[in-house]
């Protein structure tokens, strides 16, 4: 039986088990052990197709396992046209200005692979990157890389390009070793690896010979260089250097390069730059293993890495093969699960969002390593007095940070080249789309997320985990605060996944049967409800510890000042306030009140834990806790009205912060923008909320939020509108304008005074985002961190495929224009 059939019937013996258990049959006994036994083997078939993968993001490409000490490996390349090329052409890790038209994967599944193009112009070369898994054995199966390099068509068809794969093995039992090839001086043919660890067990990696020719020289080096052949140096490293792969290359390059000079060859007729930078052949046992090799023109090879426990070794006609059956599946589930809607039906819309979303889901990564975490809990970060961010500055200052781990995630990334880790308030944005491609993947995540969490329910905003994670991090920002939060919004991802459970109704799975493994496991936790609420159950008490810190560490202060409001305890303020930045609230150098108050009260903090509320009772009831529904309800009321009482000013129409003034008394400060929308932002405004009409009347004026390209995240009529840093103070974000857009259609589809409003507003927006998005990518190649609201121009971090990527769920959405129009034409 086929393997997605296996788990298919395993799913429905599962599930006739429990129905018959509801029937009170004679099956009653038996549904505990086989849902047990189902948990545990959904779980493993899980781990092992979601194992291997590109899971260094920070890399061009780079493979390694959900492993902590394991087998990583890394693809570089440059051209080799003069001494001065290499050095300052390889690419390696991804860089923001390093001459790139644009790269990224056109289409991945993590579960299958995917197919990935990198437009490096500065070295005149298109490099194709396709990656496939083949399942089977106890260790994560066989995977395999073929690599593809086409010079550009206005460079000259002899230009040279040297190409390194790198392979290290971290791990004390464990051993790496390169066969030797068919002379000393290099390799013909194929360059094999052997390798044993506990987590792998044995292994072979293959770099074939592929396809491409190697340059000749007529300068004599044969006495220690093979010319045209394939080297290859195997060397022995402390671990917590294997990282460094650029640095160790060059060391090694100098070095042969030095021996030449000071040995071999005159520098006045020195050999050919291509053959001075070649390694000397020196296989053998390392755990670091460089295979190097120049082309002369284009070139493809394949790198075959086969687990032993997996039977049959991959050759390069399994991967042509795996390659074109990852193409058609992806194309057929891509077109299936984000159909776009009108406007967006055309082919350009589809292909860009096909490299969307699979730049969003490519981009997942598995870090592991130590934290730099401050744990002092000086009595400064309480932030009681006024001035208290001087007298944080200083408490920083003492330096108490220290190493804690090591701790590993599995998570999405911001953007390659800028962002490759892990952030909290990301990552629930970046988990919408990939929810709806594999749910289980994504549960996956959320997990390893939770699995973070201290005794107090504290996650840490940032994720930098390991060296090669913190040097791309400035010092100054290193160091993580248990006091510090971050916007809960990986509660966004529990509420869909309560969504799609409900959605199953405890119905039996048919048509199944045709399924391949990968899509059953990206649904099983949905096919079998069970599997479903045990993961809420394992949360659920994680969840209640997250929500209950941050009321506990983010309270405000309501009845020092005299404050009237339904509630005394529902006010709350982020902690690590400056007067240049809110940090924490994730909205940076959004304007606050100034100067910093210990009274202050933050509109969007309040509507963050009223979502938190409301998610708590939503998965309660789902696990049938009335009591906690009751509970979560109750605070949720008092959110609601405190929202009003706290924060909402008429003569503004909008919602705002709150200050204490000179005079000791509460005070209004409101600055229009994203932070005066966010009760309506986070679902806490009805339909027929008072409130309403006045945001919506902010949202669609164009001297305020509204602009053709997205809504502004401050209002044109601020006097700090494009001021300072300008980094939430004017540009458009997609994240935040995704969330109105969500709004937008839930009112407009909803009975209630601003319906049609709503729809109108909705129907614009969803149509401005798209094409600001979209015409950027097409200019460009990239897809941007913010948008220029004037000009619609992308800016700031490029290949910022996180939460720009929503755009492939708003083309998704419903076109209520053409329903609206059909409604009319009907009536």
């Amino acid at each position: 039986m086929a393997p997605g059939r296996q788990l298919s019937f395993m799913l429905a013996f599962c599930w006739l088990n429990a129905l018959l258990a509801g029937l009170g049959t004679a099956a009653a006994s038996t549904p505990d052990d086989g849902e047990s036994i189902l948990h545990g083997e959904i779980g493993r078939q899980n781990n092992q197709s979601l194992l291997w993968g590109p899971y260094r993001p920070n890399l061009y490409f780079g493979v390694r396992p959900r492993i902590p000490k394991s087998l990583m490996t890394g693809l570089m390349w440059g051209k080799i046209e003069s001494y001065n090329d290499f050095q300052n052409t390889i690419r390696y890790t991804c860089e923001q200005n390093e001459g790139m038209k644009g790269y990224g994967w056109e289409e991945y599944d993590p579960r299958r692979g995917g197919v990935q193009s990198i437009h490096d112009i500065g070295n005149g070369i298109d490099i194709t990157t396709s990656f496939v898994k083949v399942p089977g054995g106890a260790h994560g199966g066989h995977w395999a890389a073929r690599i593809k390099g086409v010079l550009n068509e206005d460079v000259p068809k002899d230009r040279k390009t040297i190409v390194v794969y790198y392979v290290t093995q971290e791990g004390d039992n464990s051993e790496l070793q390169a066969l030797a090839g068919e002379d000393d001086k290099g390799y013909e043919g194929d360059v094999t690896l052997k390798g044993h660890s506990e987590s792998l067990g044995n292994y072979k990696l293959v770099v074939t010979k592929g396809d491409g020719v190697q340059p000749k020289s007529d300068h004599d080096m044969s006495s220690i260089r093979g010319p045209g052949q394939t080297v290859v140096q195997s060397l022995t490293y402390p671990e917590e250097h294997l990282w460094q792969a650029k640095p160790i290359l060059f060391k090694q390059i100098k070095e042969g390069v030095d021996w030449l000079v000071e040995n071999k060859y005159d520098v006045a007729e020195p050999p050919p730059p291509w053959q001075v930078y070649l390694l000397t052949n020196r296989p053998g046992a390392g755990n670091v293993q460089i295979v190097q090799r120049v082309f002369e023109g284009d070139f493809e090879f394949d790198v075959l890495f086969s687990s032993e426990s997996a039977g049959k070794e991959l050759t390069s006609a399994d991967v042509t093969r795996e390659i074109m059956e990852t193409t058609e599946t992806f194309g057929e589930r891509f077109s299936s699960v984000f159909a776009p809607k009108a406007p967006f039906t055309a082919d350009k819309f589809k292909k860009f969002g096909r490299s969307m979303f699979s730049n969003l889901i490519g981009g997942i990564g598995y870090f592991h390593g130590q934290s730099v975490v401050d744990r002092s809990y000086a009595s400064e970060y309480n932030e009681e007095n006024e001035g208290f961010w001087e007298e944080t500055a200083e408490a920083r200052a003492r330096n108490q940070q220290a190493l804690e781990g090591p701790y590993e995630l599995f998570t999405s990334i911001p953007s390659r080249p800028f962002f490759p880790r892990g952030f909290l308030w990301d990552e629930g944005f970046h988990l919408l789309p990939i929810a709806d491609w594999d749910i289980d993947l994504t549960m996956e995540i959320v997990k390893s997320w939770f699995n973070l969490m201290d005794e107090d329910g504290w996650i840490g905003r940032e994720q930098i985990l390991g060296a090669e994670a913190r040097s791309k991090v400035p010092a100054e920002f290193q160091t993580q605060y248990p006091h510090y939060a971050n916007p809960p919004t990986l509660f966004f991802v529990i509420d869909a996944f309560v969504e799609k459970l409900r959605k199953t109704n405890g119905s039996l799975p048919t048509g199944r049967e045709h399924f391949s493994q990968d899509e059953t496991l990206a649904t099983a936790s949905l096919d079998n409800p069970e599997i479903g609420l045990e993961h809420l159950r394992r949360l659920y008490p994680l969840l209640q510890r997250q929500f209950n810190w941050f009321r506990r560490t983010q309270a405000g202060d309501i009845e020092s000042y005299d404050r009237e409001a339904y509630s005394t305890k529902e006010g709350y303020r982020w902690r690590g306030r400056t007067l240049a930045h809110c940090l924490t609230s994730g909205l940076d150098d959004h304007p606050r009140p100034q100067p910093p108050h210990p009274g202050e009260l933050h509109v969007d903090l309040l509507s963050w834990v009223g979502l938190m509320a409301k998610s708590l009772a939503n998965i309660g009831d789902a696990l049938g806790l009335a009591q906690d529904v009751d509970r979560y309800t109750t605070i949720l009321t008092a959110i609601e009205r405190n929202l009003d009482d706290l924060h909402w000013s008429e003569k503004d129409g909008c919602y705002c912060d709150a200050t204490i003034d000179d005079f000791e008394e509460n005070a209004l400060v409101c600055h229009r923008g994203y932070v005066s929308l966010f009760p309506f932002l986070t679902g806490l405004l009805k339909p027929d909320s008072p409130r309403l009409g006045q945001l919506l009347r902010l949202i669609g004026d164009e001297d305020e939020l509204w602009s053709p390209h997205g809504l502004r995240s401050l209002s044109k009529r601020d006097e700090l509108y494009g001021t300072g840093e300008n980094y939430w103070c004017s540009p458009v974000w997609i994240n935040i304008n995704y969330l109105a857009i969500v709004q937008l259609y839930n009112v407009a589809t909803q009975d209630g005074p601003h319906k049609e409003t709503a729809r109108d507003l909705y129907s614009r927006l969803r149509k401005n985002i798209v094409e600001t998005v979209y015409q950027s990518w097409e200019e460009t190649g990239f897809a941007w961190e913010q948008y220029n609201p004037e000009t619609g121009k992308g800016q700031r971090t490029q290949h910022f495929t996180g939460w720009t990527s929503l755009v492939v769920k708003i083309m998704a959405m419903e076109d209520l224009e053409a329903a609206g129009g059909r409604v009319r034409d009907e009536l």
